[in-house]
């Protein structure tokens, strides 16, 4: 029994420590998919801006001088798209698109699963540290009786900090994952525009023949 009570204050610790580097861990996945993120979006707003331009002109003629937005994945993906159509019709381009969204998805999302596994698991890696600390308080009453509620107290108020900080880390995390999906959600819509708007010249150009 006291091997574990050893266990459990050594564990206290090692979880505040694992939960220190799990927030700079979490902090450097947002800085960097943040930048990297509203670089993308930037251009894709862009585009995004012509293709609701092309729509509402329904002036397919301007389709091909999209892909001078090439900075944009969904200029590249039009860019793909249009090439297909040239040399073999529209025929395999839903094929073309999946395997272009599958390809740039890991791209966008970056390290996105880390971010969200610890956005998932850190309330309860903080709660896991709150159980050890309070073990680790009732042994040091158990070791000094002669204290009394003083220890237990001490112990306890030690022990929520990891619960604290728990969610402290979880809430940002959580945040920040969702608003760094939704923003890749929005390109792969886009990607799905390209392939709409590449369809529609291919069409228009068969009836204009």
């Amino acid at each position: 029994m006291e091997s574990l009570f050893k266990i459990a204050e050594a564990s206290a610790n090692f979880i505040l420590y694992f939960m220190a580097f799990l927030s700079i861990a979490s902090f450097a996945i947002i800085i960097e998919r943040f930048f990297s993120l509203r670089k993308l979006t930037k251009h894709s707003k862009t585009i995004g801006s012509k293709f609701r331009e092309v729509i509402e002109t329904q002036d397919t003629q301007k389709v091909p001088l999209l892909t001078q937005y090439d900075q944009a994945i969904e200029g590249k993906a039009l860019k793909f798209g249009l090439n297909h159509i040239a040399k073999n019709s529209s025929e395999g381009l839903d094929e073309l698109f999946s395997s272009f969204k599958t390809m740039e998805k890991p791209k966008l999302e970056g390290n996105l699963y880390i971010l969200g596994t610890i956005a998932s698991n850190a309330p309860y890696i903080g709660l896991l540290g709150t159980v050890m600390g309070i073990m680790k308080a009732f042994n040091d009453l158990g070791n000094a009786p002669g204290q009394g509620n003083e220890v237990v107290m001490a112990g306890i108020a030690h022990a929520l900090v990891s619960t604290a900080i728990g969610l402290g880390l979880a809430i940002p995390a959580v945040i920040a994952f969702n608003f760094f999906q939704k923003k890749v959600s929005l390109i792969l819509a886009n990607i799905d525009a390209s392939k709409d708007l590449c369809l529609m010249f291919s069409k228009a150009k068969k009836g204009g023949v």
